[in-house]
């Protein structure tokens, strides 16, 4: 008897392995409603069965481990501190002191007494253009004025003594003051043949050779340029113009040698662009070993904030509701590591890195849910992890 049973068994049980589910593809592609509802119905109640299932397990849970589905969290606390803003903008470095030479007189060049990379002293002499004859005139006119210098002085003692008419002192007088007059304004032209540097610095390109025609203030000669006078001019939006002022602390960076500085607004203009609403500011640039030239690109960060008392917190805690208002967690009644939580709506400021300013909302020595602050809600219960 055991035999058959044992047998009846083994027959039932390959039967069953070899009867094959079809798959939901498999039902599918039957297009037969009534299959695929009756395929639903069952999962629905398959579905309903483990979700009853799984309730019953969580609540069981819950007794035994009363913790165990606590939101872990970890802490910030608030606290008063210098805070310190700036703004970044770009600009260029410029100098005031670079300078396209060009002639005050038409004429030959003559001599081109540097050559590039010379360092100069304001006044000296950097080309000559030839006087056509200036000198020699200039000396003519000296001799002339000096014979007519004696002439004036000895008609003015006759005169003086009554001896000789009026008008031969008033002719000897006009003619050595035209003469003088003549002399000063040879002597005029002359020097403007030498062109001398009006500033100290670094020659920095000759443009015309010697033996060249020149134009007066059309022919560029030279380039002098001086590189310790530096400074990086910024256009500043209008907005700033309360806050972005003379004598405001800058940080300077020079993307293409890599350098940092701190400095100062030395200069704020007084005029607004009507075309972009920006007003010009200069930023000095220290530039010890001259590496620093004309037009590199430079980032500034100026000081335009500044809360001796600020609260900061990190961006990354802080929510928006449906109605825009942002919001934080406060960790209140800690017990054991155990505590509260309460939304509390604040009021934002400024931003500087990952940290923003608190205006409204919060007071210094208050913990705020760090981690976790996403997953939350007001009046929940969490774990502070103090690690």
């Amino acid at each position: 008897m055991k035999k058959i049973i044992t047998l009846i068994t083994m027959i039932l049980l390959f039967s069953s392995c070899g009867k094959k589910q079809k798959s939901i593809d498999d039902i599918l592609a039957t297009k037969d409603v009534e299959t695929i509802q009756k395929k639903k119905d069952e999962l629905v109640s398959q579905q309903q069965n483990l979700n009853e299932k799984i309730k019953r397990l969580d609540d069981t849970l819950r007794q035994l481990s009363p913790d165990r589905n606590i939101p872990l969290v970890t802490q910030f606390e608030t606290k008063a501190e210098d805070f310190v803003h700036f703004v970044e903008f770009q600009g260029s470095v410029e100098t005031k002191q670079n300078l396209m030479i060009t002639p005050e007189i038409s004429g030959f060049l003559e001599n081109v007494l540097v050559k590039e990379g010379d360092e100069v002293t304001k006044g000296q002499l950097l080309a000559k253009i030839d006087d056509s004859g200036l000198a020699q005139q200039l000396m003519q006119l000296k001799i002339q004025r000096d014979l007519a210098k004696t002439t004036f002085e000895r008609q003015q003692r006759l005169w003086k003594q009554n001896i000789g008419s009026e008008m031969e002192y008033l002719n000897a007088k006009s003619s050595y003051e035209s003469l003088v007059q003549n002399v000063s304004q040879i002597e005029k032209q002359l020097n403007k043949t030498a062109i001398r540097a009006p500033f100290e610095g670094i020659v920095d390109n000759i443009i015309t050779e010697e033996g060249n025609v020149v134009s007066a203030g059309m022919t560029s000669i030279l380039r002098l340029i001086n590189l310790n006078d530096m400074y990086i001019a910024v256009d500043i939006p209008e907005k700033y113009l309360q806050n972005i002022s003379t004598g405001k602390k800058a940080e300077i960076y020079l993307p293409v040698l890599g350098k940092t500085a701190n400095s100062s607004i030395r200069q704020t203009g007084n005029y607004i662009n009507p075309a972009n609403r920006t007003y010009r500011i200069e930023v000095e640039v220290p530039n010890p070993e001259n590496d620093i030239k004309p037009n590199i690109t430079a980032r500034v960060k100026i000081n335009d904030y500044n809360n001796e008392n600020a609260i900061l917190i990190p961006q990354s805690i802080i929510s928006e509701n449906a109605e825009g208002e942002q919001y934080v967690y406060v960790i209140q009644n800690n017990d054991n590591n155990k505590a509260k939580v309460k939304q509390v709506i604040v009021e934002t400021g400024k931003t500087q890195g990952d940290y923003i300013e608190i205006i409204e909302g919060l007071n210094p020595e208050m913990k705020l849910v760090r981690e976790g602050a996403r997953s939350v809600k007001d009046g929940q219960t969490v774990k502070v992890d103090n690690n």
